[in-house]
Order: structure tokens, then sequence, then C-alpha cells
């Protein structure tokens, strides 16, 4: 067994985990992780993909009380059906525009460069919107209204370019349309899970050729360290969103982008 493929594994499990749900751009992170190991070719992208499942159960775990009481209560329950939809509606921008262009995306923007530049744009976003004076009055996730729903799957349709980070952008747009800062973030984390399947999905569907028995420990360390990372980084952030806004990691953005623009040039 290849020890340094396992120790790749177990990095790349940790980065994924640890950034997916944070404002700082997962993909990102592992792109340039990915490029710093040599850990980028085809049967790398296919282990990003896995790993990325990891940290969707990993939401699925942290609220499966609500996922259970949203199923359970379907066919009869107001506020149950409103959120499904509100999932739906807010899943359907990022789902659409990301299968028109997903190619294209893959080929032309998953570079340590355009995410240096996206993470550094992002990071100033982050300290404008934190400078507004934002009145947050939906404060709970059954009062999310569907206009609210469509405007955060626009921002989240923003992610689609790497480096822009998916919880970044629901999180803050859900604030810019109307959420408080912990409503906002559980949206988001909960938004994770259609999004994030769906793009699972489509992605193994059409690598699945390039898995292999022999890699099974490889994507068994990143699967399990991909999740557990992704469990305490939801359970961080909910903490910390109830006591602090975003401009620390606006400013690890900005850092991370100049460092990557200085490496890779």
């Amino acid at each position: 067994m290849d020890l340094i493929l396992l120790f790749k594994a177990f990095i790349q499990g940790l980065v994924e985990g640890a950034t997916e749900f944070l404002p700082i751009s997962s993909t990102g992170h592992l792109i340039i992780v990915g490029d710093l190991l040599s850990f980028n070719d085809d049967k790398a992208k296919v282990f990003d993909i896995v790993i990325q499942l990891a940290a969707i159960l990993a939401v699925c775990w942290e609220y499966r009380r609500k996922l259970v009481d949203t199923v359970t209560h379907i066919t009869r329950q107001t506020k149950a059906q409103n959120f499904l939809l509100n999932l739906i509606i807010a899943f359907l921008p990022a789902a659409i525009i990301g299968l028109m262009f997903h190619d294209k995306i893959k080929e032309f923007l998953f570079a340590p460069i355009t995410v240096a530049i996206a993470l550094i744009l992002g990071g100033v976003a982050i300290l404008l919107i934190e400078k507004m004076t934002l009145k947050g009055k939906t404060v709970s996730i059954d009062a999310i209204t569907q206009k609210q729903a469509w405007q955060i799957g626009f921002a989240q349709a923003t992610a689609l370019i790497p480096g822009v980070s998916r919880s970044g952008a629901t999180i803050l747009g859900g604030m810019l349309f109307g959420l408080n800062r912990q409503i906002a973030t559980e949206f988001s984390f909960l938004l994770a899970i259609p999004i994030m399947f769906a793009a699972t999905g489509y992605d193994l569907l059409k690598n699945w050729k390039l898995l292999s028995a022999d890699d099974l420990g490889m994507f068994a360390v990143g699967f399990v360290t991909a999740f557990l990372s992704a469990l305490v980084a939801i359970k961080f952030l909910l903490r910390f969103v109830a006591s602090h806004n975003f401009k620390i990691f606006a400013w690890y953005r900005i850092a991370l982008g100049l460092i990557v623009i200085w490496y890779f040039q």
C-alpha cells in the first residue's frame, strides 16, 4: 500500500471537510493543495468528488432531525412543504447553469491563478457586505420566502466559479436578502444537500470508469477524514456566527489569494 498516496488522501480529505462549509472555497483549496501535492490527475479529480460526498453526508447527519421531520410530514404539513419547495427553488439556478456550462467551467476555470483571483475578489466582497447595516428580519428557516429562496439560489450560482465559495455566496446572499446570520448559515448548510448530491452524482456518472478496487484504501481514508472534519467545521461555524462576523475569513481569502498568485506566477 502506497503510504505517500494515503497521506495525500488524508490531507485532501482534511482540506475538503475543513473548508466545504466555511466561506473560503473548498474547491479552490482542493485545486491549490492538489497542485502542491502533485495530486491532480484524473483519478485525483474523481477522489475529490467522492470526498465531497462525505462532506454532504456530514450535513445530513448534523441536520438529520430536520430532514426526517420534513420527510415524515411532507404530505400533511405546510411548513415541511414550504421548506422543501424553498430548497428546490434555491437549487435550480446553480443546477441549470452548472449543467449548461459544466465542461467549460472545468476546462477553463479550474486553475490556481483563477482560484486566487476569485478568493481575493470574494474577500473584498465580504468586507464590503460586512460594512453594511443589514437587518436580518427572517429569524427562522421556516419563515424564508420563495422570493428569498430564488435570490439565494442565484447567489449560489456564482459559486460555480472555483474560488468563490458556495457557502460564502449563500450565507452572505442570505444576509443581503433579509435572513439573519444564523439562519442564513443554516439554510446554506441545508441547501448544500441537493446541490452537492446533484454535482457529485453527475461527476461520478461521467467518471465512474476511473474508479478501481485498488484505490479503495485511498478513497476510504479521504472519505472518513472529510466526513469527520466536516462535522467539526459545521459545529464550529454555527458557534462562530453567534457572536462574530466574517471579516477574518475575508482577510484570510485575500492573503491566500496573494500568496497563490506569487507562488504560481
